[in-house]
């Protein structure tokens, strides 16, 4: 490892043990090395699908049946990943206290796996599903009926009001959940420091985040495989997987924390 990368391991190390209020945004990239295909990057999901076919509700209106052949695909795929040192590393920091909050744009669960708290979801979660009609949710990992669920081949209702069930994950051309994108500004506006760890950094409103943490004078140390949207305004850019980088940041934390 060059010497310059050392010393920005370092920098960024001493930022971290000295934060006030240090977040986390995270994206694709981070689950990437445990198997979760990204959207888009080299093989991305929307290399090989079409998302107006799958990802939209005027999808699911024309098509419920190929819409859920795909999420249960997914579902499938997804449930066999493991989070890696990067989501571990993020839940110790938050355990050490110095990391006070998770705001991620997956739906895979695995921060929530690794042991992360403090996590807003912006995009929903795979494993949850919701009705059309009324208010019912499920979380089929909590209730234990995921592999059942996987197994059928009729398409899901609601056993409250019989509504065909949906993906509880937001769609293109549908906004996020309020509630949630209104926290994640909020807690936005308190750091000091914001880990932007496998984002492309192109899609909004979600890519504000860093952003708002600059605009509050905050720093952004951005971790990445290539260059982003988010580059332009990072103070640190650590090249490299989420995994190596982020387990060995971790030690250097540990290390100034000695």
């Amino acid at each position: 490892m060059p010497l310059s990368t050392f010393i920005m391991f370092a920098e960024v190390a001493k930022l971290l043990a000295c934060s006030r209020f240090a977040i986390a945004f995270t994206g694709a990239g981070i689950s990437a090395e445990s198997g979760v295909p990204t959207f888009r990057g080299k093989n991305g999901l929307w290399k090989t699908y079409r998302a107006e076919e799958l990802a939209t509700p005027e999808a699911f209106r024309k098509d419920p049946p190929l819409v859920w052949s795909f999420y249960r695909w997914r579902m499938g795929k997804i449930i066999r990943a493991k989070p890696n040192p990067a989501h571990y590393a993020l839940a110790e920091l938050e355990r050490m206290g110095i990391l006070k909050a998770v705001i991620t744009q997956n739906v895979d669960d695995l921060h929530r796996e690794a042991g992360s708290r403090g996590l807003i979801e912006l995009h929903g979660n795979i494993f949850r599903v919701r009705c059309t009609s009324c208010s019912y949710t499920e979380n089929l990992k909590e209730s234990g009926r995921l592999d059942e669920f996987l197994e059928e081949r009729d398409l899901p209702r609601c056993p409250k009001c019989g509504s065909l069930l949906r993906p509880d994950v937001v769609w293109f051309g549908e906004p996020l959940p309020q509630t949630a994108l209104a926290e994640a500004f909020s807690i936005a506006e308190k750091a000091d420091l914001v880990l932007v760890i496998g984002t492309s950094g192109l899609v909004y409103p979600a890519a504000y985040i860093p952003y708002i943490v600059k605009e509050r004078g905050g720093k952004v140390v951005e971790v990445n495989t290539e260059r982003s949207g988010i580059t332009p305004i990072a103070d640190i850019f650590l090249r490299g997987r989420a995994g190596e980088v982020m387990g060995k940041l971790l030690s250097e934390v540990k290390r100034v924390g000695e």
